[in-house]
């Protein structure tokens, strides 16, 4: 096992900058990513969530480790339309204009096919990837009008490969890959940028509840590098994303995996 790199200082990529990310409150790929932007230099920062505490514990976190002072946060479920767009109307209003979208929010779980009802494949479907279309659906408008914009969608090495029990995250991480692809040519031609990024194994509290310890273990043992991901290594790739430097890059999925995809 190598031992975990030092964390990145940022380097003021995502300088001038205004940043929207969903399922952000907590300890997950999500509220890396925001934390990631404030410390990358963006000029104000707005979270998303479903849980009001977390969400407010998640707002003053950043702002106590960064001292940003612009952070907002806003409740919303990417499940029901209105509150897509009334997160989305917020946003525009309080970062004045909406420069990067990280759409992060996605639900798994471990269930076999034949075991797997309706409503639980429904319901990674409509998070995880109906999600996604909903909250770049609700943004593009607003970025096609400035001719402007970037849009970061977290995907996952499983819509490549196989793995039992996750036919549902699979199905819809495959989708979102799919949709980074086709919704990426109709932005390029306002000037707006969609990619994504697709983790293999990046431990967090989240990830720990939803899958068994063996199953966690079995998947780290693989690794090139003999551990998981830190939340932060992902949302490093996010940031790359997001800033200038990836600025020919769009309709692309970025493997943040040690593992062949």
């Amino acid at each position: 096992m190598t031992t975990v790199p030092q964390y990145v200082e940022g380097h003021n990529l995502l300088r001038g900058k205004s940043v929207l990310v969903t399922a952000a409150a907590g300890a997950g790929i999500g509220f890396s990513a925001a934390l990631r932007a404030a410390e990358e230099g963006c000029r104000a920062l707005m979270i998303s969530d479903i849980h009001p505490r977390r969400l407010e514990e998640a707002v003053a976190n950043i702002k106590e480790k960064t001292g940003l002072t612009e952070v907002f946060g806003q409740l919303c479920d990417v499940s029901q339309e209105d509150q897509v767009q009334t997160l989305i109307s917020a946003a525009e209003e309080k970062l004045a204009g909406v420069d990067v979208l990280i759409n992060n929010a996605g639900l798994g779980g471990q269930t076999s096919v034949v075991d797997m009802t309706d409503e639980q494949w429904n319901r990674v479907m409509d998070i995880t990837l109906t999600g996604t279309f909903r909250m770049t659906r609700a943004m593009l408008p607003y970025m096609q009008k400035r001719k402007a914009g970037v849009i970061i969608n977290n995907a996952s090495v499983l819509g490549w490969r196989a793995q039992k029990e996750q036919a549902h995250y699979a199905a819809a991480k495959a989708g979102v890959m799919a949709f980074t692809r086709c919704s990426a040519l109709e932005a390029a031609e306002h000037g707006i940028r969609i990619n994504a990024v697709s983790p293999s194994i990046a431990l967090h509290e989240f990830l720990k509840k939803a899958s068994s310890e063996d199953v966690l273990d079995k998947l780290t043992s693989q690794e090139a590098f003999g551990r998981a991901a830190e939340v932060w290594e992902i949302a490093n790739v996010m940031m790359f994303l997001a800033s200038d430097y990836s600025s020919y890059m769009t309709g692309e999925v970025v493997s943040v995996s040690s593992q062949r995809a």
